[in-house]
């Protein structure tokens, strides 16, 4: 699995292994480290080093990351370097607070390994895990596809997971085979955390009641919606690059085209022009409270978006006018708008402030 991964990502020459002690990533590294010591993968050289994330939440943990820095020493991993971050929780969970820390960790000592790929060493249950959270959450199909096998980091660095085949059982018979002793995380079955409650109670009841293979039948749900996300997303971004108008910090999009667009495209063409003026990810609330802009009933907006972006519809009539009796360039455009049925115009995407000079 990690041969065809490394094969897909164009044989990058270095790599580095994301570990935090735990039997999936600690296997992981084991497979990284027999082809470090070969010293090529199909005939193309590779150099692996590792990285340990001590995130600094549990009394211990420090031992734990050097414990497992040893480990991949041993392993022959090189370099090997331990990390250490502060989780801030602002605005965000604490599960999602640790994994953006990991991940700019990870970026960052990846960079400096001068690696192309960074290994991670998630697997077909945590992809199971992931797309029954999304479920539960009421998420739409980006969500329900799960995990990417690759995808591109913020960085230089092109993110792998080549586990996502194997189930969690696997690892820990790798690490019994190559003798290591990893760390079983106890925030795994703590019940505090969804997924820990996923994990422990949530799947093998699934299991225990509905028959064996639920775990494999979630993860190939997450790889045909990976598919018909990709399809979408592509065909999203090119109709959102064909229709949008910019003006400034604001830009818009023209009300009939949208409203001729299949609602699959048109709701991810919205969000696209949020993100474009800075907003965040609209929930299906927000986009459906948008997207009713267009059928002319009631308000004409604005319609506050995550992110301090307003949106807002001006007819072709506003637009029409000089910007000193109301129209788009005016201080009072995105208040003024009429009620009445008027020709076609456009909805226009602001952020509440400018952006600074």
């Amino acid at each position: 699995m990690l041969q065809k991964a490394l094969a897909e990502a164009g044989y990058p020459r270095r790599v580095t292994v994301a570990c935090s002690g735990g039997p999936d990533s600690l296997a992981l590294a084991a497979v990284a480290a027999y082809f470090a010591r070969r010293g090529n993968v199909d005939g193309h050289p590779l150099a692996v080093g590792a990285v340990v994330v001590d995130h600094q939440l549990q009394a211990g943990s420090a031992q734990v990351a050097a414990r497992t820095a040893e480990a991949l020493r041993e392993l022959g991993l090189e370099p090997v370097e331990i990390r250490s971050v502060t989780v801030s929780a602002a605005g965000m969970g604490p599960e999602a607070a640790a994994r953006e820390a990991r991940h700019a960790a990870l970026e960052a000592a990846a960079e400096q390994q001068g690696a192309g790929a960074i290994l991670l060493g998630h697997t077909l249950d945590d992809q199971a895990e992931q797309v029954l959270l999304g479920l539960a959450r009421g998420s739409g199909t980006r969500s329900l596809a799960g995990m990417r096998p690759a995808r591109a980091g913020n960085g230089k660095s092109v993110l792998l997971r080549p586990f996502l085949g194997l189930r969690r059982a696997d690892t820990e018979e790798i690490c019994a085979v190559e003798e290591l002793d990893p760390w079983h995380d106890p925030t795994n079955s703590d019940p505090a955390f969804a997924r820990s409650r996923t994990r422990v109670e949530v799947l093998p009841h699934l299991e225990e009641k509905l028959g064996p293979g639920v775990a494999e039948s979630l993860a190939r749900t997450a790889a045909i919606l990976q598919l018909d996300a990709d399809y979408l997303e592509d065909v999203a971004e090119s109709t959102y690059a064909s229709l949008v108008e910019r003006e400034g910090s604001a830009l818009a999009l023209p009300e009939e085209a949208l409203r001729a667009l299949a609602p699959a495209i048109r709701f991810r063409v919205i969000a696209k022009a949020a993100a474009d003026v800075g907003g965040q990810q609209p929930s299906y609330q927000r986009l459906l409270a948008a997207e009713a802009l267009l059928r002319r009933h009631g308000s004409a907006g604005p319609v506050e978006l995550p992110g301090g972006v307003r949106v807002y519809r001006l007819s072709l009539a506003q637009l029409e006018r000089p910007a000193e009796a109301g129209g788009p360039g005016s201080p009072g455009g995105a208040g003024s708008v009429p009620r009445e049925r008027v020709r076609c115009g456009k909805l226009v995407f602001r952020p509440q402030k400018p952006p600074e000079n």
